[in-house]
C-alpha cells in the first residue's frame, strides 16, 4: 500500500501541548480536536492541511505528555501521518493505538522540504520525495500493523476480530 500527500515541515521537539493545546482537553470529539492540531505550532496549519498530506518534522516528535487526544486530533484531519527523525515513545505506541501512520526516518525528515509531494511505501518503508525522485529508509510496516492503522486503530481493530468470533 502506498500513501501520497504534500509535506507541512516542523522543527525538533514538537510537544504534545504543541500538537492539540490542552486548552481543548475538555473534548473526545475528534473532530473538534482537529480543528486545534498543531495550532501553538502553526496556528495557520488546519487551513494548509488537506487529506493525506504529511507532517514531516525532526527529532522527539510528540514528546511531553502522553495524552491520546494528539494523534486523535491529527488522524481526525485526515493525514496520511507523520514522518519524523525520531518520536517520543509514548506517542509512537499511541498513534498506532490510535489509527495515525508514523514514519521513523531521520534521512527524510532532514531532506523533505514543506510542501513537497512525497509517498510512503508501507511494504517497503521508502519515502519518495515525487518531486526529485529521492528514496528515503524507513521501516516496512508489518502487516499486522497495516491492518491496525486500516481498521482505524488498536480498540477498532480488536472490537472488528472480537465480534467474528
Amino acid at each position: 500500500m502506498e500513501l501520497k500527500g504534500r509535506a507541512h515541515r516542523f522543527g525538533d521537539d514538537i510537544n504534545t501541548d504543541e500538537i492539540l493545546p490542552a486548552r481543548y482537553l475538555s473534548t473526545s470529539d475528534p473532530q473538534e480536536l482537529a480543528r486545534h492540531a498543531m495550532e501553538d505550532a502553526d496556528p495557520e496549519f488546519v487551513r494548509k492541511a488537506r487529506p493525506g498530506d504529511f507532517i514531516v518534522a525532526g527529532k522527539n516528535f510528540g514528546c511531553g505528555s502522553s495524552r491520546e487526544h494528539a494523534p486523535v486530533a491529527l488522524k481526525a484531519l485526515a493525514l496520511s501521518g507523520v514522518i519524523a527523525a525520531s518520536f517520543a515513545r509514548i506517542f509512537y505506541r499511541n498513534a498506532f493505538n490510535m489509527g495515525l501512520a508514523i514514519f521513523e526516518s531521520p534521512q527524510a525528515a532532514a531532506a523533505i522540504r514543506d510542501g513537497q509531494e512525497i509517498s510512503v511505501d508501507l511494504d517497503s518503508g521508502i519515502i519518495t520525495d515525487l518531486g526529485t525522485g529521492k528514496q528515503y529508509p524507513s521501516s516496512a510496516m508489518p502487516p499486522f500493523m497495516q491492518e491496525l492503522l486500516a481498521d482505524g486503530g488498536l480498540m477498532a481493530h480488536l472490537k472488528k476480530h472480537l465480534e467474528v468470533r
